[in-house]
């Protein structure tokens, strides 16, 4: 094979990854978010009837916590697994773990007819979603990241690496669609009867599609030309500790300020300021849009002037924010509660762009699946998980929102720290 078509190949190798990465990481959170949203908007009077709103609401948002608790445990099998198998396989594992989940979801009975067992089967799927996505983005970030070394671009790692992320934004892009439309077009009484679960039912046709393009992927070649680990998780953890302590510190204040817009707003705006449901999912719509511009070009200058400075500049504009847009959405004021939500979802994306190569840069070839998704997945639990339930709290606990701004300002502050004491790793050759 000639230089020429050498590089054409390489080339078209790493476009295929990363529409692979994309395109899986957007069915896994479309699922994800689906739930999310719904534990907001529908579960409390469908599988908690029977108690009081705000108990109701805090039950539905223990369920949504519990994919949390089960993503690390996700990220050491299947990370394990990609590390000593292969990431693509892996990879089409995660994908089907999680469609089944979410597709089952959406046939659960509510109270009505099971009683406290339909919340019993819908904690066992969740834990099923947990663990199916706890697998996904260390296999999916490494992927991607390995794959552009591999075709001689790691010079534009970054910005190649974040096409994944942008997953994330499409993935709930397509969940709070799905349920806006069926809340638009059905009458209360009717979406929370039936239609709520058509959205959850669709997954099936996504999952068929997602299996397609990763049978199609080709393998990272540093994985292939790596000598393998026998337990990479052991490994990982007596030469990688301060790595995963740090990718920690760096992700909860990007998963708390989003799951405090994307999730527990929908229901203060909802349930506490009286607003229809729709005016926080239009919000997250707009947020998620943002998100498509603001994750590439802060991946991409993240190529340009390090990981770090950009990182810090998000953390810091998420908790500025923070005292600005709940005071906004206190008002009650429809437009300003939309811009609040939409902007603080756009400023995580400036961390959420050059995040996928910061972290797999940190690790070596060997636990880089391992590595990247413990740490990532186990700052899901102390972010994502407690967020929306946090939040609840202290709104109930202060009567005001500012405890929520506080909240959020911590956790941001946490991010700069992290971010300060990880070494600079644009550039980093990954073999």
């Amino acid at each position: 094979m000639s230089t020429s078509q050498a590089t054409k190949s390489e080339s078209t190798t790493l476009r295929r990854a990363i529409l692979s990465s994309f395109a899986g990481t957007s069915i896994e959170w479309y699922d994800f978010f689906l739930f999310g949203s719904a534990a907001a908007l529908v579960f409390p009077r469908v599988f908690f009837p029977e108690s009081d709103p705000a108990t109701g609401l805090l039950f539905s948002f223990m369920t949504y916590g519990v994919a949390f608790v089960m993503r690390p445990f996700g990220g050491i099998i299947f990370g394990q697994l990609g590390d000593v198998l292969g990431r693509k396989n892996t990879l089409i594992a995660t994908l089907l773990i999680m469609g089944v989940g979410t597709v089952l979801i959406g046939c659960v009975p509510g109270y009505d007819t099971l009683g406290i067992w339909s919340a019993v089967i819908l904690v066992l799927l969740r834990i099923v979603q947990g663990l199916g996505l706890g697998g996904e983005w260390g296999g999916a970030a490494t992927l991607s990241a390995e794959h552009a070394d591999g075709a001689g671009r790691a010079a534009n790692r970054g910005l190649l690496a974040s096409w994944m992320q942008l997953g994330v934004p499409a993935g709930n892009l397509l969940a709070v669609a799905a349920l806006y439309i069926m809340e638009t077009v059905l009458s209360p009484d009717s979406f929370i009867a039936w239609g709520w679960r058509i959205p959850f039912m669709a997954s099936a046709v996504l999952i068929v599609l997602g299996f397609w393009i990763r049978a199609a992927l080709a393998e990272s070649p540093l994985f292939l030309a790596t000598e393998k680990e026998k337990s990479p998780l052991r490994t990982m953890l007596r030469t990688h500790w301060r790595q995963v302590l740090i990718t920690i510190g760096i992700r909860i204040a990007s998963d708390v300020s989003y799951y405090v817009f994307a999730v527990f707003a929908l229901s203060y705006i909802s349930n506490v300021l009286g607003l229809p449901a729709s005016v926080g999912l239009i919000g997250v719509i707009v947020g998620c849009s943002l998100q498509f511009l603001v994750i590439p070009i802060s991946a991409q200058i993240s190529d340009s002037v390090g990981r770090r400075p950009v990182y810090i500049f998000g953390a810091a504009a998420v908790g500025i924010w923070a005292f600005v847009a709940w005071p906004l959405i206190a008002t009650g004021q429809v437009a300003l509660a939309i811009a609040a939500i939409s902007i603080g979802i756009a400023a995580q994306g400036i961390m959420y762009g050059p995040m996928t190569a910061f972290i797999t840069e940190m690790f070596g070839t060997k636990v880089r699946a391992t590595g990247a998704g413990f740490g990532y997945q186990v700052a899901g639990i102390l972010g994502g998980a407690l967020a929306p339930t946090i939040a609840q709290l202290l709104t109930q606990w202060s009567h005001s929102t500012v405890t929520v701004s506080i909240y959020v300002a911590i956790t941001a502050a946490i991010a700069i720290i992290s971010s300060l004491l990880a070494r600079e790793t644009s550039g980093k050759d990954l073999s």
